[in-house]
């Protein structure tokens, strides 16, 4: 894709996050002790707008808060962070919460609640079209209702918008709503899910045939995110590569593959290749994991250029 300043428009949740750092996950009926907590600005959409918009590139967030007390503040913040704001709106009652647990090798559990994200409708995101039509390219989640994100895919491809959708968490889709994705890209688990093969995640998972089954779907790339294993893309075209992640010490997961997402999209509209825009987004999201955190560990741009120069 040609270098633009059409700014990057994301479509999806803002949440608040509630996060314990535990002696492990738990498990069902079990109660661990906990070392530390904090609250910090969430939510997989307000995620990658502030990852965005950190890397320097120009972004627009389209979303609801709630009345509460946490409603104000999630959008002060983003807009703090650089993240237009215009089309994100208040609705009466509360906002997104998202619950994690983080286990001290940086592993996490969450559970999220919707809130005032669950508002986000295909008739409030026509309220916005000026901003998708706009656009150099869409990023959507699943944590807004999946019929508006099926609509976003319709108007995206109405307005001939990549649309880049980060399938979390995994979901149910219409068949349809993969003829207009311009990238897909699960985890692990949200691969095995969208793939049939729910039971096998990790290293179970042989990459080459799970992109060839999600292909098969209509996508026309799709990014494999595989935690330690790396990234694995693979096009519609044919042409496939598997990436090596950047070796730093993980602190906490939370929002890495939202660090990815946000500086994929960023390198694609700087004009990268696909294959470089992955290794930029595999440095971000490795820079994210040394830190607590959701969008207060999303890198800036020269912190992704010194990591990358650092493994050239």
């Amino acid at each position: 894709m040609a270098s633009s300043k059409k700014p990057i428009v994301v479509v999806g949740s803002i949440n608040i996050d509630l996060v314990a750092n535990a002696e492990h996950i738990p498990v069902a009926g079990e109660t661990v002790r906990g070392s530390n907590f904090q609250m910090h600005p969430g939510g997989k959409g307000a995620n990658q707008a502030v990852a965005v918009s950190r890397l320097g590139y120009p972004v627009q967030l389209i979303g609801k808060v709630g009345t509460d007390t946490f409603g104000e503040q999630l959008r002060a913040y983003s807009q703090e962070a650089g993240v237009d704001v215009r089309a994100v709106e208040r609705h009466k009652g509360p906002s997104g919460v998202a619950m994690i647990a983080v286990s001290p090798r940086g592993e996490n559990s969450i559970v999220v609640t919707p809130g005032a994200n669950a508002q986000v409708t295909p008739e409030f995101l026509d309220s916005h079209r000026d901003s998708i039509r706009g656009a150099g390219m869409v990023l959507a989640q699943l944590e807004i209702p999946i019929e508006t994100v099926l609509h976003l895919a319709n108007v995206c491809t109405e307005y001939k918008v990549p649309l880049v959708l980060d399938p979390a968490p995994a979901h149910t889709l219409p068949r349809e709503i993969f003829h207009h994705m311009c990238w897909f890209t699960p985890n692990e688990t949200e691969a095995a899910f969208f793939s049939n093969q729910s039971g096998q995640v990790s290293q179970d998972i042989e990459p080459t045939q799970i992109a060839r089954r999600l292909l098969g779907l209509g996508v026309a790339g799709v990014v494999l995110k595989m935690g330690s294993r790396g990234v694995y893309l693979a096009s519609a075209d044919g042409s496939s590569q598997m990436l090596p992640i950047f070796p730093v010490h993980a602190v906490d997961t939370t929002a890495a593959g939202d660090a990815f997402n946000g500086a994929f999209a960023t390198a694609l509209m700087l004009g990268m290749h696909s294959v470089e825009a992955a290794r930029f987004a595999s440095a971000a999201a490795a820079i994210s994991v040394t830190r607590a955190g959701a969008q207060p560990s999303m890198p800036n741009r020269a912190e992704v250029d010194k990591l990358l120069g650092a493994h050239p």
